[in-house]
C-alpha cells in the first residue's frame, strides 16, 4: 500500500508541474553556436617552459581544484578545501605546470583571500589585499623569505555564468546582480588595480558553463518546480548566451583589454573549451550522468593542455621568461694540414 501512495505522490507531482512547464518542453534545446569574437593574439611568443622557477598562485573553488588535481581517488591534504592532489575529475594542470617550472599555490574554500571568488568579489579583493594575495602559499600560509606570486590566476565557479540580463548605463562595478552591464564595470575597474602591479601576470579564466537544462530528468524537474527551486529551461540559455557575449568581450583586444598599456593581463577562455569552442554555451563534458555542471576528466584535460602552452606564451610576452639562447653560429670545418707527400721508396738492388 506505501508503495502504491508513494507512486501515486509521484505521478500527482509530476502532473501538477507539468501544467507549468513552458511552451518548448522542461528539457530545453541547448542553444545553437555563437560566434567567438577575436582573442589577443600571443602565437608570436614561444610555448617552451619559462627556464626558470615561477611561484604561481591560482585561486578558485572546487572546478578549478579539478583542473589542477590529477586523475584519480580523490586524495590531498587540503580536500575538503577543494585541494586536491587527486581527483576523478582531474585534468592534471599543477603536474603539467610544475612539469615546466612553475610553483604552484592555491587558495580555496576556507581561507581568508579564497573563499569569495564571485565576479563582484574580484575587484574588492585585489583592491584592498594585493599585497597578501601576493604572498599566499596555500590557504593562509605565506610564501618564505619574502617571495611573492610572480602569476596569479582567478577564476569564478559556474553560477557566474547565468546572467540575469544586459542591465543599464555604464553598470555598477559592485553588482550585486549579475548583468552585462555591471560585469564589464567591475571588470573595467579591475584593469587600473592591475595596472598599478606591472610586474605580475594577472590571468583571467573565465567562468566555466553549466549543464545544459535538458540533461535533467523531467521527474527532477518537476519536484524543483513544486519547491521553487527549478530554474527556468529558456532564462538558463538566455543567461549563458549574454556569458558567451561577455567572454568574447573579456578575451579581445577590442574589448576589455582595448587601450590597455602593460603586458601583463590575459584571458584564457575556459567556457570557450568546455563548450567545445561554440558548439553550445552549454557545458559539453558535464557529471552526475549530465546533470551536474562540475566538468568531467576530459573537459578538464582538454582545458589543462591547452592553458600550458598559453600561460609560457603569456609569460614571454610579459618578459618573465629566461632569455632564449642566442643561436650560435656552427664552428667552420678546420682546415685539412698540409701533409708532405711520403718518399718513393727506393728501388731494391739486383743480387
Amino acid at each position: 500500500m506505501k508503495k502504491i501512495l508513494i507512486v501515486l505522490l509521484v505521478f500527482v507531482v509530476v502532473a501538477a508541474a507539468v501544467a507549468f512547464i513552458p511552451v518548448g518542453g522542461s528539457s530545453g534545446v541547448e542553444t545553437g553556436s555563437i560566434e567567438g569574437g577575436p582573442m589577443l593574439d600571443i602565437s608570436a611568443f614561444s610555448d617552451e617552459a619559462p627556464g626558470v622557477p615561477i611561484d604561481l598562485l591560482f585561486i578558485h573553488h572546487s572546478v578549478g581544484g579539478t583542473l589542477l588535481a590529477a586523475e584519480g581517488p580523490e586524495a590531498g591534504e587540503h580536500a575538503p578545501q577543494c585541494i586536491w592532489d587527486a581527483h576523478p575529475n582531474g585534468g592534471g594542470l599543477r603536474d603539467l605546470l610544475e612539469g615546466s617550472g612553475y610553483q604552484v599555490h592555491e587558495a580555496s574554500y576556507g581561507s581568508r583571500l579564497g573563499e569569495e571568488t564571485d565576479l563582484f568579489d574580484w575587484l574588492p579583493k585585489f583592491r584592498e589585499h594585493m599585497d597578501d594575495v601576493l604572498r599566499i602559499d596555500v590557504q593562509d600560509t605565506t610564501l618564505p623569505d619574502g617571495r611573492r606570486n610572480q602569476i596569479v590566476v582567478f577564476k569564478s565557479c559556474f553560477p557566474n555564468s547565468f546572467f540575469v540580463g544586459e542591465g543599464s548605463g555604464t553598470g555598477d562595478p559592485e553588482g550585486p546582480e549579475l548583468t552585462l552591464a555591471d560585469a564589464q564595470a567591475s571588470m573595467n575597474a579591475l584593469r587600473e588595480v592591475f595596472a598599478r602591479y606591472p610586474d605580475v601576470l594577472f590571468v583571467y579564466v573565465t567562468a566555466p558553463p553549466m549543464a545544459p537544462p535538458s540533461a535533467i530528468p523531467l521527474w527532477k524537474w518537476a519536484i524543483k518546480r513544486i519547491l521553487g527551486t527549478a530554474i527556468d529551461p529558456a532564462e538558463l540559455r538566455a543567461g549563458h548566451d549574454i556569458a558567451r557575449r561577455f567572454n568574447n568581450w573579456m578575451r579581445s583586444p577590442e574589448g576589455w583589454l582595448q587601450g590597455y598599456p602593460n603586458d601583463n593581463v590575459v584571458v584564457f577562455d575556459f567556457f570557450d573549451v568546455l563548450t567545445d569552442n561554440g558548439r553550445s554555451n552549454m557545458l559539453r563534458y558535464p557529471t552526475g550522468g549530465g546533470t551536474d555542471s562540475h566538468p568531467s576528466a576530459e573537459g578538464n584535460r582538454r582545458a589543462a593542455q591547452g592553458f600550458l602552452p598559453f600561460i609560457n606564451r603569456a609569460v614571454r610576452r610579459a618578459g618573465m621568461a629566461a632569455p632564449s639562447p642566442e643561436p650560435q653560429p656552427a664552428p667552420e670545418a678546420a682546415p685539412e694540414p698540409d701533409v708532405a707527400p711520403a718518399p718513393e721508396a727506393a728501388p731494391t738492388p739486383e743480387p
